[in-house]
């Protein structure tokens, strides 16, 4: 049984590693940077792109990275995390390559866009499946957490490293040293990933919390794909994850140039700034969801990224650096929350047997809200004031998304003389039953269903 537990441990230490490389993605504001640069400087050896394109690579890779999540998930449902995660590696290697040898606009579309956008799929969806299978369901949120934040955290030291690349050998060579470092890092670990050996139970904690018990007293289930599609509770998770995810990514592939003009060639500090936050929020908002759950979880960190989206329309005009960072830090925060949550609610609703394809489905609402929101800002921020309605525009649709969380509240069946039962009844009870525990005030307990009133005495005294 230790070593089980150990086996576990060093899953979950691959995963996290690989989502570091993988993370990647997040530096895009640096490579962006560099290729604007490279376009305003002209010359023979410059890019020659469109101003109007020049994050199209960005944006394609997000839908790319969304949907290779379906297909890497069946993978890894059918031949195991470990060749999903090699397949991963290859194809980072491989985009990363083109982009090497060619400055030209479809190449880095193909090359970040589309091939290395499917290794990020394919690397992420090998890499927390199989560390949620080794763990109790009371550590879902941790664990999810931990490994995702791996992604999250990569631009702190992708981001400065890339920088110095990129004066060091330019735009071209950079991307040759990233791939081939990438490749190797995600394809070596990818052996380590492994998921528990079949009937495996893992142990419980003595007090495993109110989420943990509320899970445990429900029906075991492992949905198909198609069940899930027919669960409307699917469709307000991915539109609620289609507008946290949208409304970060919006942010974080644009914070260097926001960065740039308060803080000049050090604008790289923001992004690193910002990927600690992102991290922080996936790992706080795992364990904090454990305490409290998952719906009252998400609903603060939308609510909160709501509040950060409306703050910004008057912090990005200020000049302030250090404004500036605070708010990408908080913003980058809230949405790393997303990465850790949605994964948690899917293994809690749908079950671990087709853990890896119902996932990547739900996925997908991170590559069309990225994708969706990028696009609607670069047309808003085309316009005089855009930057600001950019910013109204994420607040309002987060606004939205946590009041829809309500709806993902259980309903505890009428009872005599009662009245019909209420999601948002249901939904406050469990956010405050959730507050005080976590608060110390109340013991962890299960909400149960409430009693059937008792039968009148002629009723009772018929029946028997």
């Amino acid at each position: 049984m230790s070593d089980i537990k150990n086996r576990g441990w060093s899953v979950v230490a691959a995963g996290t590693a690989i989502n570091l490389a993988l993370g990647v993605l997040y530096a895009w504001s640096i490579f962006k940077g560099a290729v604007k640069a490279s376009i305003e400087k002209g010359g023979p050896d410059a890019f020659h792109w469109d101003l109007a394109s020049i994050n199209d690579p960005y944006a394609v890779c997000c839908l790319t990275f969304a949907f290779a999540m379906i297909l890497a998930g069946r993978c890894q449902d059918r031949i195991g995390p470990a060749r999903t995660a090699l397949i991963g590696g290859i194809l980072v290697g491989a985009g990363f390559a083109l982009m090497a040898f060619s400055s030209s606009y479809i190449a880095w579309v193909l090359g970040f866009g589309i091939l290395a956008g499917a290794g990020f799929g394919f690397g992420y969806s090998a890499a927390t499946p199989p560390a949620l299978k080794w763990f109790s369901p009371s550590k879902t949120g941790l664990i999810a957490g931990i490994v995702v934040a791996g992604f999250g955290l990569a631009p702190v030291y992708i981001a400065p490293l890339s920088s110095w690349l990129i004066g060091a050998f330019g735009i071209q060579k950079s991307m040759l040293f990233l791939g081939a470092g990438f490749t190797a890092l995600v394809c070596g670990l990818s052996f380590i990933l492994a998921n528990p050996p079949q009937g495996y139970v893992p142990a419980e904690p003595a007090d495993p919390g109110p989420v943990a018990k509320l899970n445990a007293a429900k029906p075991a289930v492992n949905a198909t794909v198609s069940e899930m599609l027919r669960n409307y509770k699917f469709y307000v998770l991915w539109a609620a994850f289609f507008i946290g995810s949208g409304a970060g990514l919006m942010v974080i592939g644009s914070v260097a140039g926001l960065a740039k003009k308060s803080m000049g060639p050090m604008a790289f500090v923001a992004v690193a700034i910002m990927a600690v936050g992102n991290a922080a929020g996936r790992v706080v908002s795992g364990v904090l969801s454990d305490k409290i759950g998952r719906r009252a979880t998400l609903f603060i960190m939308l609510s909160l990224q709501a509040v950060m989206m409306f703050v910004a329309m008057s912090v990005v005009n200020s000049g302030s650096a250090v404004l500036l960072v605070l708010l990408a830090t908080f913003i980058g925060f809230n949405y790393g929350s997303n990465l850790s949550l949605f994964p948690s609610f899917a293994k809690d609703y749908w079950g671990t047997k087709n853990y890896g394809l119902n996932y990547g489905a739900l996925f997908t609402a991170w590559g069309v809200g990225g994708f969706v929101m990028g696009k609607v800002s670069e047309m808003l921020n085309a316009q005089p004031g855009g930057l600001g309605s950019s910013f109204m525009l994420a607040g309002v649709l987060c606004a939205v998304g946590a009041a829809m969380t309500i709806f993902l509240a259980e309903l505890k069946p009428a009872t005599q003389d009662d009245t019909e039962p209420s999601q948002w009844k249901e939904f406050w009870a469990e956010f405050m039953l959730g507050a005080k525990v976590f608060a110390g005030y109340e013991q962890a307990r299960v909400r149960v269903e409430r009693p059937v009133a008792a039968k009148p005495a002629k009723v009772a005294a018929e029946a028997r």
